[in-house]
């Protein structure tokens, strides 16, 4: 099943680790370093031109049999309830 995240963008349900609010302020120190890095790292991108309400954190397909499948994140438009109710 795929989950259309916003501006045309589909990703599969089974890829989808973490749907995160970010709507308001991210108030821990983790949650803000994780996307700091993420962010760093280029493993990130926006799914349209408008200010992000909410992070879908991916685990990418694995590659070769002995590498680690990529985590990146997708920051959407769309808030998180409205993420949830479409992935279910």
């Amino acid at each position: 099943m795929y989950v259309h995240i916003g501006s045309n963008r589909m990703i599969r349900a089974s890829q989808i680790v973490g749907i995160f609010d970010l709507d308001g302020e991210i108030t821990t120190r983790d949650t803000r370093e994780f996307l700091r890095r993420i962010d760093g790292a280029g493993r990130a991108e926006l799914a349209g031109d408008d200010l992000p309400r909410s992070a879908v954190l991916i685990c990418g397909e694995r590659g070769a049999a002995d590498e680690a499948p990529s985590d990146s994140v997708i920051y959407s438009r769309l808030t998180t309830q409205s993420l949830i109710r479409r992935a279910e």
